[in-house]
């Protein structure tokens, strides 16, 4: 541990707009290549850009979750570098001026809350895309994203390790979905991730040389690249050589990051204001407007979960973890009327090896919060054993159904008639002499050992606390 690996993460969010950030084509993904690149986007001369609202109020709406400053004035700017992909030759940015400045996300990592600073967020347009894989000898140039609002998200060197990182990385994911702006798209490139990376010796207060990690569109390759771009600082540091600023791309097939072009300053792309777009104002009203319409952020829900449903942290972490999720709780808990508790073990329990078994999100769950609620009402009024209760719900889950009608038909219900177990309770002990005098004895794992025997003779139906207390009635 002598060496501190120091992480700041640049994220690339796609605001969830129909139309661009300065014309009015499409978003839409998966379009034919060039068929939703407008005169705007495609930079015609004589046509002028004109700032989408929406991506606008996206952006404040972000600034208010991470209680970051809205600048009331902010200036767009242009970013000028040279790419086939960039048709006019800059790209429309926010540098000066962001309409955010400052703010932190909370995150939970390993039981212990971390907070990661926010150096900004700002509004800029996307570039399009070069394609190679589709052509021999050529590269083919795709415009359909030209122009296509993003929202960068810049964070302090606040993270140490990949794992902080993915950490930082995945509550930031959950946020911008949260809140609305953003579907999160990882593999559509909808939210895009670019790493910072540096070393330094434990204990030193100066940061070392960074290097850039370009677009990393998962979170396991996220963690990968970071962890293998600091054992290559460190090893190069160690061997006498000396880290150079630059951008890297990760290569997961080879598991390696490779240098890409030396890495550029500010003034290497010449920032001025556009001369085609005003200031940006932003009236108190519309702050009030956009934060009066907020929906209630995770970290204040988590905390209510603990509060009025008497969850561990732990729980109201896992239930929290997506907007989806936390809905599916509170409605699986007004529809059952049991103990929230139960409802919570069901839904980290079940229902999330369920979805996770087939990757689906808990919106695509085909078991809903009125049926997996009315499961849970017959697990707590007895109808059900908890292992006869798993069964019903793989029922439900591949063919559907109604909770009772599956319970009938697949003979699961539980036995709770006090004259039947005691019937099969003098039937166990006649027949396990043995175990009878290892309890009377003194060895308590003897009745535990009873009580399967009655849940085996009733082929698991028998109601195990009424089976427990007539054993030990007839026990003595």
């Amino acid at each position: 541990m002598v060496w501190e690996v120091v992480v700041g993460i640049e994220t690339h969010a796609q605001l969830a707009t129909a139309s661009k950030m300065f014309s009015g084509a499409s978003t839409a993904f998966g379009a034919a290549p060039n068929t939703q690149a407008s005169a705007v986007d495609i930079a015609l001369p004589g046509v002028l850009p004109v700032a989408n609202l929406a991506a606008i109020e996206h952006a404040i709406r972000f600034g208010l979750a991470v209680r970051g400053t809205i600048n009331r004035r902010s200036i767009f700017a242009r970013k000028n570098y040279f790419y086939p992909d960039l048709p006019k030759g800059y790209q429309i940015s926010q540098y000066e001026s962001p309409i955010v400045q400052g703010g932190k996300l909370t995150f939970q990592l390993d039981g212990r809350e971390h907070i990661a600073r926010l150096t900004r967020a700002h509004l800029e347009e996307d570039a399009g895309k070069s394609l190679h894989e589709d052509f021999h000898g050529m590269t083919g140039i795709d415009l359909n994203r030209a122009g296509t609002p993003l929202l960068e998200i810049v964070s302090e060197p606040d993270l140490r390790g990949a794992k902080e990182a993915v950490g930082y990385a995945r509550a930031l994911h959950a946020l911008v979905m949260w809140i609305g702006v953003c579907d999160g798209n990882m593999q559509e490139g909808s939210f895009r991730c670019d790493a910072n990376v540096s070393v330094r010796r434990r204990g030193e207060s100066v940061l070392g040389t960074r290097c850039e990690i370009k677009n990393l569109n998962s979170f396991r390759f996220m963690e990968r690249a970071i962890e293998f771009e600091a054992k290559r600082q460190i090893e190069l540091t160690e061997d006498g050589g000396k880290v150079v600023q630059e951008t890297r791309l990760y290569d997961p097939d080879r598991d390696e990051t490779r240098s890409m072009r030396t890495k550029e300053d500010a003034q290497d792309y010449r920032y001025f204001p556009d001369p085609d777009l005003l200031p940006l104002v932003i009236s108190e009203q519309m702050i009030h407007d956009i934060e009066a319409a907020m929906p209630e952020l995770p970290d204040a829900r988590r905390e209510r979960f603990i509060r009025e449903y008497a969850l561990t942290p732990y729980d109201a972490g896992l239930l929290t973890v997506s907007r989806t999720a936390a809905d599916y709780y509170e409605a699986l808990v007004k529809a059952s009327g049991v103990e929230p508790k139960l409802c919570a073990n069901w839904q980290t329990g079940e229902l999330s090896a369920a979805l996770n078994r087939e990757e689906r999100d808990i919106a695509a769950s085909p078991v809903s919060p009125p049926m997996l609620a009315g499961l849970l009402k017959r697990v707590t009024d007895g109808t059900v054993s908890g292992k006869a209760a798993k069964q019903v719900f793989e029922v439900m889950w591949k063919l559907g159904g109604v909770v009772d009608e599956i319970i009938e038909r697949e003979g699961l219900r539980q036995v709770s008639d006090a004259g039947a177990i005691e019937k099969l309770v003098d039937a166990v002990l006649a027949a396990n002499e043995r175990l009878v005098g290892d309890y009377r004895a003194g060895k308590d794992k003897a009745f535990n050992a009873l009580v399967g025997q009655v849940m085996k003779a009733s082929k698991g139906k028998a109601n195990p606390v009424q089976a427990a207390e007539a054993l030990r009635r007839k026990l003595g």
